[in-house]
């Protein structure tokens, strides 16, 4: 009898109760089921302008320009910020995480919505999520116009009391012909990292597994502070420089790195033959929270590149040509940015670092 293969064992972060695979193929069965529900707009205004699966949704509004929709959380690092009872920047996360996405279509972020849902009635909490969303959205420039507050007790159980979730979910609006939706993208040109404030909002399952059992307040010499506060760091928001950059230079794809990492550079080419080589990202110098999960967990390479951002919260694909300019608009506006890979034909996938996505 032929023997059984072995089982290929479950990553780290799978272990820790997320498996990427498996999301994404939840992901794709939804884009599935959804996307007949655009027959109903086609011909009208509001027609659906691109697939399911991009950074945004985009619906024609006639004229010259497109309106990008997007939605998104904080995710496990509300429990964070449970555990530190320090609410006050979440907002900005919640923020982030919308706007960030909508400019990698080339979408100005212009207004949004927010949804907290709260275990119970606590005004001092809902006063500090709220601080912060005020934080994200001046930063942005865009306004917050309304929401929603539901309290679920019997759904939501937090950390002595604190349970709550926070989302967002913003329009942008862009001109048809400045979108950049990744069609432009070449073999030859340059891949740029923007630097990351450190894990930004995602890998949490993974990384609070990690630190599961160490008390928050613990300081830290190899981070410089303590575990909770390099935990909690707020996204970056990356939409003033992103914006000028798409106005003065010649872009064409943006990534915002969150869940998967840099396996959503995939997003900006769909089935063209083209990848992204990242080998130039080895051997650079990260983050000092990114040493101290990896030595703490004992991931290895493969891993922490497949679940975290590795210092790099914004990739910018543009022609070689560009590469200084870019990086120099960036750094004027207080964002460190590098050079970390180049597009080559091959597999739709992304290569180098994070050894195959």
């Amino acid at each position: 009898m032929p023997k059984e293969k072995p089982k290929k064992r479950a990553g780290a972060y799978a272990r820790a109760g997320v498996d990427l695979d498996k999301v994404r193929a939840i992901q794709g069965s939804l884009a599935g089921m959804l996307s007949p529900t655009f027959e109903s707009r086609k011909g009208r205004f509001g027609e659906p302008a691109i697939g399911i699966g991009h950074y945004a949704g985009l619906i024609d509004i006639g004229g010259s320009r497109l309106l990008a929709m997007h939605t998104d959380g904080v995710g496990t690092k509300v429990l964070v910020a449970q555990d530190m009872r320090k609410f006050d920047t979440i907002g900005i996360d919640c923020v982030a995480m919308t706007v960030n996405d909508l400019i990698c279509l080339g979408a100005e972020p212009v207004a949004l919505l927010d949804y907290m849902a709260l275990e119970k009635e606590d005004h001092e909490l809902v006063a500090q999520l709220s601080r912060g969303l005020v934080v994200g959205a001046t930063d942005a420039r865009v306004a917050i116009v309304g929401g929603e507050t539901a309290i679920l007790g019997d759904l939501l159980k937090g950390i002595d009391g604190y349970g709550f979730d926070l989302v967002s979910m913003g329009v942008g609006v862009v001109k048809k012909s400045a979108l950049v939706d990744g069609s432009e993208i070449r073999e030859g040109d340059a891949i740029i990292g923007i630097a990351s404030s450190g894990l930004h909002s995602n890998g949490y399952t993974l990384a609070r597994r990690i630190v599961s059992g160490r008390n928050m307040d613990e300081e830290v010499e190899e981070l410089g502070e303590t575990i909770g506060d390099a935990l909690l760091k707020p996204t970056r928001i990356y939409v003033r420089p992103t914006l000028q950059a798409l106005r003065k230079r010649e872009v064409h794809g943006v990534a915002h790195i969150t869940g998967g990492a840099f396996s959503k550079l995939t997003r900006l080419v769909g089935a063209r033959r083209l990848e992204f080589d990242l080998s130039r990202f080895e051997g650079e110098p990260l983050p000092p929270i990114f040493g101290f999960l990896r030595r703490e967990g004992r991931l290895s390479d493969a891993e922490m590149y497949r679940t975290f951002n590795m210092g790099v919260g914004l990739c910018l694909v543009i022609p070689r040509s560009e590469v200084e300019a870019v990086l120099r608009d960036y750094r004027k506006l207080g964002f460190d940015g590098r050079t970390i890979g180049t597009v080559k034909r091959g597999e739709g996938v992304v290569v180098g670092t994070t050894r195959v996505s």
